[in-house]
């Protein structure tokens, strides 16, 4: 396989090839958290390896690079992250598994006031290469506990970096540039995404961090979504389609930093604006954008802009209310619809 050609990878496996890649590259690179290598539960069989769940990201890393870096945790969020700020301020490069968003609040401390501020505390004169990779978003029954999308929590901490991937080949190549960046990064992968499949190169490659990508162009509407709600406003783009509404579709990518201009200039050329965001609405990223849009671009506006939010409400477990909590196309363009009603 030469270096332009790609194949089909699911998202899940794109994501594992990138923390491989990285491994193999630089020695520095450590694993850490918990059943990262099979935890103690399986030793006993003789069977040393991480379980399948819930992203299988670290499945077969222990054989080949061993247990001195691909280190199983006790379950405890706060000891492990303040133990890979410490690995990632003395010269590692320490790559740790949270599992699901909604286990911030146990590490918070060492993310909000260790990982994100020593850096500055110090002059530049110290790194923190620390990537952390979690699970957002709901829609597989996970209840309210392992639900979540808190991504707006960490874009609020000055000196975090966080992105969300859409597809498989955003997955691998985000995933590479955090592991190399010399800053705390965290990548959000929503769960709905691990089993899609998409082109990825074999080879690594690496996406900025702070640029998102207009997938669809559009002269009438822009609709900006991240991670998944990216595929919520293409199905919508292509339903507002079929009415003669043609929309530019956004990819965010990057939540901070945030590609600002990319976001001003495709409003620019469209005049209207609309949000999709799976998490709650209060101090969302979505309101963020909206802000920041009426800040910059109030003039270019032919509408008032529209954020398509999950309720401000945990995630129910009932499958119903489950489906009728996410944002869906058919909201997107009911948004949409009200916009183009505003003269």
């Amino acid at each position: 396989m030469t270096a332009t050609q790609t194949r089909e990878l699911r998202y899940r496996d794109a994501h594992s090839e990138a923390l491989r890649q990285e491994m193999r590259r630089d020695p520095s690179i450590i694993v850490m958290g918990e059943d990262v290598a099979g935890g103690a539960g399986r030793a006993h069989l003789g069977i040393i390896d991480a379980w399948q769940v819930p992203l299988a990201a670290t499945k077969g890393l222990i054989q080949e690079f061993g247990p001195q870096r691909v280190l199983d945790t006790p379950i405890s969020e706060a000891g492990f992250m303040g133990t890979a700020v410490g690995a990632a301020l003395t010269g590692m490069r320490p790559v740790v598994e949270l599992m699901y968003i909604d286990f911030l609040g146990t590490c918070l401390d060492q993310l909000l006031n260790n990982a994100a501020k020593v850096r500055y505390m110090l002059g530049g004169q110290a790194k923190v290469p620390l990537t952390v990779f979690c699970r957002i978003g709901a829609g597989v029954g996970a209840a309210a506990q392992h639900s979540e999308s808190l991504y707006s929590i960490l874009t609020h901490i000055p000196g975090l970096k966080c992105v969300a991937p859409s597809d498989a080949y955003t997955c691998k190549g985000l995933m590479i540039s955090a592991i190399r960046d010399d800053d705390p990064v965290v990548v959000c992968n929503h769960k709905a995404l691990l089993s899609r499949s998409g082109p990825v190169p074999e080879e690594p490659y690496a996406l900025p961090l702070g640029k998102g990508r207009i997938l669809r162009p559009g002269r009438d509407v822009t609709l900006v979504g991240i991670a998944y709600t990216t595929h919520v406003c293409l199905e919508a783009a292509e339903r507002l389609a079929q009415e003669g509404v043609d929309a530019e579709v956004v990819d965010l990518l990057s939540l901070s930093p945030l590609d600002e201009e990319l976001i001003m200039e495709s409003v620019s050329r469209t005049g209207r604006l609309a949000v999709v965001d799976e998490d709650t609405p209060r101090c969302s990223v979505a309101r963020d954008i909206a802000a920041t849009v009426a800040d910059r671009g109030f003039d270019r506006l032919k509408a008032p802009i529209k954020c398509v939010n999950a309720p401000h409400a945990p995630v129910p477990y009932s499958r119903p209310l489950e489906q009728a909590y996410i944002p869906s196309a058919a909201r997107v363009v009911a948004a949409v619809h009200e916009q183009l009603r505003r003269k």
